[in-house]
């Protein structure tokens, strides 16, 4: 879905990436701990929606378009960190086929999660922000049909055209534009 090409991050130092919120700082670090503790070689998408749900209440927000469609992933996700739930044999972030981005203890990136942080900060840059934050990641996962993140939606029924304009989802009721600090 996505092109090796953006932004120059170095998924290996995420924790530093000037590129990403706290919010995004934090989904990416626990996004990391699931996949070691659930013996991951990588992280894919799906732990990325998991840890994006939990950490992110504005992500956790735009995509529940007021039915607890939320908390239904979730139940989903909370399965399958256990071993019950959705199955992921024969999907190209399970298949060992594709390699992992990234070396080391931690955990790989798999292809399709790589892509998705590195599309969520070009869909900052492309709504005038700094730092990508977890609305643009929300939406970076909806936009590959192939990721687990989408089997995720797909299962709980939830429609991704329902999160709307990404952009729109960063202002207030004010119009105020939260970016984060301005570099002087």
């Amino acid at each position: 879905m996505y092109s090796h090409h953006g932004p120059g991050l170095d998924l290996n130092h995420l924790a530093d990436d000037a590129h990403l919120t706290v919010e995004v700082h934090s989904v990416v670090a626990s996004a990391r701990r699931r996949a070691t503790r659930d013996g991951d070689r990588q992280v894919d998408t799906a732990h990325l929606l998991h840890s994006l749900l939990e950490n992110d209440p504005r992500a956790y927000a735009a995509c529940d378009a007021g039915g607890g469609q939320s908390a239904r992933m979730l139940g989903y996700l909370v399965q399958r960190s256990i071993g019950y739930g959705l199955r992921w044999h024969g999907s190209v972030e399970d298949s060992g086929e594709l390699p992992t981005v990234g070396e080391g203890a931690a955990p790989g990136w798999s292809p399709s999660a790589a892509a998705a942080m590195r599309a969520a900060v070009v869909l900052a840059r492309r709504g005038g922000r700094l730092r990508a934050d977890g609305v643009d990641l929300l939406h970076a996962l909806a936009a590959d049909p192939q990721c687990r993140a989408m089997d995720v939606f797909r299962a709980a029924g939830i429609d991704v055209g329902t999160f709307g304009d990404g952009a729109a989802s960063h202002r207030d009721d004010s119009g105020y534009r939260d970016d984060g600090p301005v570099a002087s």
